[in-house]
C-alpha cells in the first residue's frame, strides 16, 4: 500500500478571466494533518473545491488512493471515504444533533426500499450499527448534552462541533476541514486542536485542512503548504514554511509590517479579523 493518500497534480482552475489556482501540485501521505495556508484570496478553499468535485480543474490530476477523483461524480466522493466540513456551517437546522448525525452514516446504509418500509431484521440491524457509530462520536467529541437539542438552538462554536462529528460519522479515510476555528473563541480553539490531534492519532484519520489560526496550525500540523494568488510558495514544516521570507511576506506582509506585528498592532493592510473575502 502507497503512503501517499491523495496526489493533486499541476491542478490549475480558472474562472472566466481568473486563474484561481495555478500549477498546484502536492501530496498527502497516510496519518499526516496536512495544511495549506495563505492570505485570503489564496486559492485554498478553491482547492478543497477542486477535491470534493464540485468545481472542476482546467488542468491537472487528482488521484486519491490510486483512483482519478476527476473521473468521479460530486456524489461518489463521501463513498470513497472523502468527507468534509465548510467555512459556512451547512447543516440542517431543523432537525436535532442525533439527526444530523445519523445522515452521516448515509454512505453506509445496504438496505433497499422494500426492506425499508417493512423494518426488517436486516434494517435494524443496520439502524443499530449506525447508532452505536453515531454514539462514539457523540462520546468523541463530548456532545452528549446537546444529543436530542435541535441545531437552530445551539451556539455557533457548538455547531462548528456537530458539523466536524457528522464527517466523522461518514468513516473518512480523508478529512477536509475548511478552516475549523473560523469564529472560534479561544477556549473553543484549543478543543478543536486536541480533537483534531486526536481524529489523527486514535482514528488514523488523515486530515488536509484550510487554517489561518498559526496557533492551531503549529500545533496540530505535520506539513504545511503555503499558497498566494493561486500558487504554492512553500511546503516543509511549521516552522520552515513560517520562516519563508516569500510566506513571511505574503502572509505577514512587509518587514515593516512584521515589526509592527510583534509590537502588538496589526499591519496595516490586513482586515481586521473575521472580515474580508475568504478562499
Amino acid at each position: 500500500m502507497s503512503d501517499i493518500l491523495l496526489s493533486a497534480k499541476n491542478l490549475s482552475v480558472r474562472f472566466g478571466g481568473v486563474l484561481a489556482v495555478n500549477n498546484v501540485s502536492f501530496d498527502v501521505k497516510r496519518g499526516e494533518v496536512f495544511t495549506l495556508i495563505g492570505p485570503n484570496g489564496a486559492g485554498k478553499t478553491t482547492v478543497f473545491n477542486l477535491i470534493s468535485r464540485i468545481y472542476n480543474p482546467t488542468t491537472g490530476t487528482i488521484a486519491f488512493e490510486g483512483k482519478t477523483l476527476t473521473d468521479q461524480p460530486p456524489h461518489r466522493i463521501a463513498s470513497l471515504g472523502i468527507a468534509r466540513t465548510f467555512q459556512n456551517i451547512e447543516l440542517f437546522e431543523h432537525a436535532s444533533v442525533l439527526h444530523n448525525l445519523l445522515i452521516g452514516r448515509h454512505t453506509h446504509r445496504r438496505t433497499g426500499l422494500f426492506s425499508d418500509m417493512f423494518f426488517t431484521g436486516k434494517v435494524r440491524a443496520a439502524e443499530i450499527a449506525a447508532r452505536e457509530k453515531v454514539e462514539q462520536v457523540i462520546d468523541l467529541l463530548e456532545l452528549q448534552h446537546y444529543r436530542d437539542t435541535m441545531v437552530a438552538g445551539l451556539p455557533y462554536g457548538v455547531r462548528k462541533v456537530v458539523e466536524l462529528a457528522r464527517a466523522l460519522c461518514t468513516e473518512p479515510k480523508l478529512l477536509l476541514l475548511d478552516e475549523p476555528s473560523s469564529g472560534l473563541n479561544v477556549e473553543e480553539t484549543e478543543d478543536m486542536a486536541f480533537w483534531i490531534q486526536d481524529i489523527q492519532q486514535e482514528l488514523g484519520i488523515t486530515v488536509l485542512m484550510v487554517e489561518h489560526d498559526m496557533t492551531l496550525v503549529s500545533k496540530v500540523s505535520d506539513r504545511v503548504l503555503a499558497m498566494n494568488q493561486g500558487e504554492v510558495l512553500a511546503t516543509g514544516t511549521p516552522r520552515e514554511v513560517q520562516s519563508h521570507p516569500g510566506v513571511v511576506e505574503a502572509y505577514l506582509g512587509t518587514v515593516e509590517d512584521v515589526s509592527s506585528l510583534r509590537r502588538g498592532s496589526p499591519p496595516p493592510h490586513l482586515p481586521p479579523e473575521g472580515e474580508g473575502a475568504r478562499a
